[in-house]
C-alpha cells in the first residue's frame, strides 16, 4: 500500500499522474508498439525506449539529481513528447516495474506514469495513458494497484461488508484515482450497465474508477461508508470517496449526488460533480512525488534547441571542475615544497637530525613546531 507524502506538498496544475498494473504478458512490447504507431501518426513529436540502468547513468552525467534514479525494481522507461492546443508541449514518462511479491499469480507488472505540459492542464487535452498504452480494452494494462479495481470497466462491490470496508479504505489508501460510488436503485440494461466515467474528458477518463452497489446493498454499503469513510451513500445516488487526506474544501454533501439515471443517457450532475472533484488541491503521494521528480530532473528526450542548451550548461560546468581541481593541485604542489622545506630546515639538509638549539630560541621553536607552523599555514578545500 502506497504511503502519502508527510509534507504538504500537492500536485501541481500543470501534472497528470497515473498508476496500474498490467496483467498480460507483454506490457513493455505493447508500450512499443503503441509509440511507433502514434508518432508514424504524427501524433508523438518523439520517444525513447530506455534501459533503466544507462537511464541512470546518463542521468548522472547530465547531470541531474539522484532522485531521477527509477530504482533497482524498474524495467523499463519510456518517454515521449506531444502537443496539445497546437503548441503547448507535454512531456511524459512511465515506468514499469517488478511486483513487489512475484509469487502472486496474476499481480502484473506495476506502471507509473507522470506528465507534466507548458500550462496548467486541461481535461479535454488527450489522456496520457493513450499515448503509452493502446485504448483497447484487449490489453489489459488498466487495472489499479487494488486488487479487483479496474479503470474503464464497472467495479461492482463486494458482497459481504466487511469486505466492503476493506476495498474501500484500500481504494482511498493505496490508490491515485478518483472514486465514485454509485448505487442502482434497479437492476440497469446493457445500457445502464456502461461505466459513467466514458462521458468524461479524456484526461479525467483515465484518472476515475466507478463502483457500483447492486439495489440490495443499499442499506450494507451505506453503513459501511459511514463507519470507514464517514460519508453517506443515497439510495440511487452516487458520491466521490474523499481522498486518503481528506482537505478542507472536501464537503460529503457537496460531492454527493441524489439521483443517477443508469439508463444509457448523460449524467450530467455526476460529470459536473467528478470535474469539481477533480480540481481541487490534492497532496502529492510518495510515489509520486519521485515520479515528478524524475520527470523534471531525469529527462533524455530533448529537442534540438534543448541539447544546444544542455551542452552548453555541461560546458561551463566541466569548465567549473576543471579550475577547481587545478587550484587545488596547486595547493597540493605548495603544500608539498613546504613540507620538503620544513623537512630540510630539520635535517638541516644532510639527512640527519641538526643538532637541537639552546636557549630562548631553542625554546621557541623545536623541529616539531616547524614542521607544525609549516603546515598549519596551508588550508586545503573541503571536498
Amino acid at each position: 500500500m502506497a504511503k502519502n507524502s508527510s509534507s504538504e506538498t500537492l500536485v501541481p496544475a500543470t501534472v497528470w499522474l497515473a498508476r496500474g498494473r498490467h496483467t498480460g504478458h507483454e506490457p513493455e512490447q505493447d508500450v512499443r508498439r503503441n509509440l511507433i504507431a502514434l508518432k508514424a501518426a504524427g501524433v508523438l513529436d518523439d520517444f525513447l525506449d530506455l534501459d533503466p540502468v544507462e537511464a541512470a547513468r546518463s542521468t548522472v552525467l547530465h547531470p541531474r539529481e539522484a532522485a531521477a534514479d527509477p530504482g533497482p525494481s524498474a524495467r523499463r522507461l519510456f518517454e515521449a513528447r506531444w502537443r496539445v492546443a497546437d503548441d503547448v508541449t507535454v512531456r511524459a514518462q512511465l515506468t514499469t516495474y517488478d511486483p513487489e511479491n512475484r509469487r502472486k499469480d496474476g499481480e502484473g507488472v506495476v506502471w507509473v506514469l507522470a506528465a507534466e505540459a507548458e500550462r496548467a492542464w486541461d481535461p479535454h487535452w488527450p489522456s496520457p495513458a493513450t499515448m503509452f498504452w493502446p485504448d483497447s480494452e484487449q490489453v489489459p494494462w488498466d487495472h489499479d494497484t487494488v486488487p479487483g479495481v479496474r479503470l474503464r470497466e464497472v467495479n461492482h462491490l463486494p458482497k459481504e461488508g466487511d469486505e466492503i470496508r476493506h476495498r474501500l479504505r484500500d481504494c482511498v489508501r493505496g490508490s491515485w484515482y478518483v472514486h465514485l460510488v454509485v448505487h442502482e436503485a434497479m437492476t440497469p440494461d446493457a445500457r445502464g450497465m456502461r461505466p459513467l466515467s466514458a462521458f468524461l474528458p479524456p484526461s479525467l477518463r483515465h484518472r476515475v474508477v466507478e463502483h457500483r452497489a447492486t439495489p440490495e446493498q443499499a442499506q450494507t454499503a451505506d453503513f459501511e461508508m459511514k463507519r470507514e469513510l464517514n460519508v453517506r451513500m443515497p439510495r440511487g445516488g452516487a458520491v466521490v470517496l474523499p481522498a486518503a487526506v481528506r482537505g478542507t474544501e472536501y464537503e460529503a454533501e457537496r460531492f454527493t449526488v441524489r439521483t443517477v439515471f443508469l439508463d444509457g443517457s448523460e449524467p450530467t450532475e455526476v460529470l459536473r460533480t467528478l470535474l469539481e472533484f477533480a480540481a481541487l488541491p490534492r497532496p502529492l503521494p510518495e510515489d509520486a512525488e519521485r515520479a515528478l521528480a524524475r520527470l523534471r530532473q531525469g529527462w533524455h528526450l530533448l529537442t534540438p534547441e534543448e541539447e544546444l542548451v544542455h551542452a552548453q550548461a555541461m560546458v561551463v560546468r566541466y569548465a567549473e571542475a576543471l579550475d577547481a581541481m587545478t587550484k587545488s593541485c596547486d595547493l597540493y604542489k605548495e603544500a608539498a615544497e613546504a613540507a620538503r622545506a620544513a623537512l630540510a630546515d630539520f635535517t638541516g639538509g644532510e639527512g640527519a637530525p641538526r643538532p637541537p638549539v639552546t636557549g630562548e630560541a631553542g625554546a621557541d621553536r623545536s623541529p616539531m613546531d616547524t614542521l607544525a607552523r609549516t603546515f598549519g599555514r596551508f588550508r586545503l578545500p573541503k571536498k
